[in-house]
């Protein structure tokens, strides 16, 4: 009877009374938060380079991003005692919807107490890998609907063709250090600020491979600071350091060339994109004790998580998409 009665505890995390068997720890509360949340953030490689616009709790679901438009040069000289017509703002306003994401998985009584494996704990865990890759994916896809793109040009015999559709790839169209530099300067002509010393490149496991044998590619543990990196980073190149994700885009059919998958390696200047929840509403986990609900009989019991998110693209000219093959395009699925 004691250990059921301690299974059952440790099942527990919020309830929405405070009669009797309802007394939880906060120490198990803390625990299993703050598990779920270290589960999920590893995977949020897209989210870490946009710049974080909070809304206030019952501020509404909609955020409204403003940008001012650079002012022309001045140069036409000044007449002497006569003032100039002066200028004027012009601010555009680009505004996103924060929604709502969530899954839960149900637990019998019978599993609790028979089963050998503690199941809070591995849906904790399966639940933190989900959470992470969901609120991921939502930022990966509104930041690879970007409309400045290079493709990765097609190679036979040495001699370059230039490539202007996704569908026009090939096999040859790989990824390359010319690319990235191509990308990079392209950022640099835009006046597009680096993350801290350099820009930032999102780059699938399959494309670095085709990239990191080149011999302007450096280690990331072989850095001057190698303690200051980001999660997930593996080297750089020039002034672009890269993060890799196996949750960077993969397309495969429709759009794509015959067989093949194609890869998106973004490069990201400062201030490129935003990234917004509500607040008080960020990445929470839920777990129910058993008998919550309709259950007269305490059969179940179960552990979710929810989210509020919105991502948002700000400035076009701060990112630039590489969409090339890889070696393994032919057995890569898309994502």
């Amino acid at each position: 009877m004691n250990d059921i009665l301690d299974l059952q505890r440790f099942a527990v995390q919020t309830t929405t009374t405070k009669g009797s068997g309802n007394d939880l720890t906060p120490e198990m509360k803390t625990y299993y938060e703050k598990r779920l949340i270290d589960l999920a953030e590893p995977r949020l490689v897209h989210d870490q380079f946009g710049d974080k616009y909070p809304i206030p709790q019952n501020g509404g679901k909609i955020i409204e991003f403003r940008k001012y438009s650079p002012l022309a040069k001045a140069l036409t000289p000044l007449t002497e005692g006569v003032t100039p017509s002066g200028n004027s703002l012009n601010v555009t306003a680009v505004t996103a919807e924060v929604k709502q994401y969530g899954d839960y998985i149900q637990l019998s009584d019978l599993l609790q107490i028979a089963a050998i494996d503690n199941n809070v704990v591995q849906c904790t865990k399966l639940l933190g890998a989900q959470a992470g890759r969901t609120l991921d994916t939502i930022t990966r896809e509104i930041l690879n609907g970007g409309t400045n793109v290079i493709y990765a040009p097609k190679v036979v015999e040495g001699k370059e063709t230039a490539v202007t559709s996704r569908a026009n790839l090939d096999a040859t169209s790989l990824l390359t250090v010319d690319l990235i530099f191509k990308a990079a300067a392209t950022l640099e002509s835009m006046n597009a600020a680096p993350i801290d010393d350099s820009f930032v490149a999102i780059i699938h496991p399959f494309a670095a491979y085709d990239l990191m044998r080149c011999e302007e590619w450096i280690d990331a543990h072989k850095y001057a600071n190698p303690e200051n990196i980001y999660a997930g980073e593996i080297g750089k190149i020039g002034n672009v350091r890269f993060v890799k994700s196996t949750e960077a885009k993969i397309w495969k059919g429709s759009g794509c060339p015959s067989g093949l998958a194609v890869f998106s390696t973004l490069v990201l200047g400062a201030s490129a994109y935003g990234v917004t929840e509500i607040t008080g509403g960020g990445l929470q986990h839920i777990v129910k004790q058993l008998g919550y609900g309709e259950d007269p009989l305490n059969q179940r019991s179960s552990c979710g998580w929810k989210a509020t998110r919105a991502a948002k693209r700000l400035v076009e000219e701060y990112m630039v998409r590489i969409e090339s093959c890889s070696a393994y395009s032919s057995t890569a699925e898309a994502n």
